[in-house]
């Protein structure tokens, strides 16, 4: 017959039933001062127990410590910030001050995990005082301006390293946009932009490869930042989709001579429809639609000539814009359907513009470009973590790629 044996009770679980028995409410073990707290602390000083006896060699209270030279010395009183409020631990000492614990280091004032959440906060675009309001709001937790201050500053050394980092030698598509951004700067406010490069490698995979900030652009600018990622690694791309940004084209092609410039449709259309009645802009979508939904250059032309003839007696700069930019629009109608909305949608860019947005909404101006690159930076390792696919009909896309860019593509 076997015997079973009997469960041991769960001293957790009858520390919650206890609780609740008393009538508390269950939110209270969260709270400041909930149980949570006291088991983070008793875990913190049994660490720290742990951390001396690895130290000295032996248990506290064993006999084998008496004779021992170094011995502890009772403790120090040290108040941390934690997730779940303050609390006060007691740091073993030892005679020869020569304890060093690890999980509370020195000069140390807040528990890992409070620095994670500052820095998720800061990267929502919340400013300072509003992590500050925030912190002593969910965790009654108050944590100075300047401690804040040094938590974000720390990111800088990431956002170099980051700017820095070796690229790939080669990037099937790339796509520079620009967001604009309000800088304080010597006393006054001035309008600034942030550039981004958002690339797809060669297995498909998103990685934005850097963020510059500039109050003018040209070519001059946009050679220097090419000449950037050209020194990190990168020496070809085949197709750049841009925004006619200014000076943008012509540096490309001076620092890729090979590059296949593509203008972004989705911005073609929205310029397009900036100064247009709201009661035509739905039917004038729709006729610009049959312009780069085309299967050929012959039909797109033909129905652009369509769209001169219905939409230039209201609007006659919108079919000017497509035709003076129709070199850079014609390169999509290489590559099939599929693959084209891969290259002239901007779905990816706009995804990520959201999110920059989305993180500098509570910022109306910033204080330096320093604090722009932390935010942006930030909020980009984000949306970064949800790029887990290659993006769609890659295996078709690469297979028309190497036909038309033949011996520019690793075979290995």
């Amino acid at each position: 017959m076997t015997v079973k044996k009997k469960r041991e009770p769960n001293p957790l679980k009858e520390m919650i039933k206890e609780h609740l028995a008393e009538g508390r409410r269950p939110e209270e073990l969260l709270e400041e001062g909930g149980l949570l707290q006291q088991l983070t602390k008793q875990l913190v000083q049994l660490c720290l127990e742990a951390e001396m006896d690895t130290h000295l060699g032996y248990e506290k209270g064993s006999r084998s410590g008496t004779s021992n030279e170094n011995r502890r010395n009772g403790y120090s009183k040290k108040t941390l910030k934690s997730d779940q409020g303050e609390m006060t631990l007691g740091i073993p000492r030892d005679r020869n001050a020569e304890f060093e614990p690890q999980i509370v280091k020195k000069r140390q004032t807040r528990l890992a995990g409070l620095d994670t959440k500052v820095l998720a906060l800061y990267a929502r675009g919340m400013t300072v005082r509003d992590i500050q309001a925030q912190l002593e709001e969910m965790y009654g937790v108050e944590i100075s301006p300047a401690l804040i201050s040094n938590v974000t500053d720390s990111v800088m050394e990431d956002v170099q390293a980051w700017q820095t980092r070796p690229l790939d030698g080669i990037y099937p598509i790339v796509w520079f946009d620009a967001l604009q951004i309000k800088v304080r700067h010597e006393q006054r406010v001035i309008n600034k932009a942030l550039y981004i490069a958002l690339a797809v490698n060669l297995e498909g995979q998103k990685e934005i490869l850097g963020m510059w900030i500039s109050q003018n652009e040209g070519a001059k600018f946009w050679l220097s930042i090419f000449t950037e990622l050209k020194n990190r690694g990168l020496n070809d791309i085949l197709i750049a989709c841009v925004d006619g940004l200014s000076g943008l084209d012509e540096a490309l092609e001076t620092a890729f001579p090979q590059v296949m410039v593509q203008t972004c449709i989705v911005h073609m259309v929205r310029n397009s429809t900036k100064y247009v009645s709201y009661k035509h802009r739905k039917e004038l979508c729709k006729d610009l639609k049959t312009i780069y939904q085309s299967q050929t250059e012959k039909e797109a032309l033909n129905n652009l000539d369509l769209f001169a003839e219905k939409w230039d007696s209201k609007y006659p700069m919108i079919s000017k814009s497509w035709k003076d930019r129709w070199e850079r629009v014609l390169p999509m109608f290489l590559f099939p359907e599929e693959i084209r909305r891969t290259i002239y949608t901007t779905n990816a860019v706009e995804s990520v513009n959201m999110t920059l947005r989305k993180a500098s909404k509570n910022r109306r101006i910033f204080p330096t470009d320093d604090s722009v690159l932390k935010v942006m930076y930030l909020a980009t390792q984000r949306i970064s973590k949800k790029w887990t696919m290659p993006v769609r009909n890659w295996g078709m896309a690469m297979s028309w790629f190497a036909i038309e860019f033949e011996g520019r593509i690793p075979l290995d």
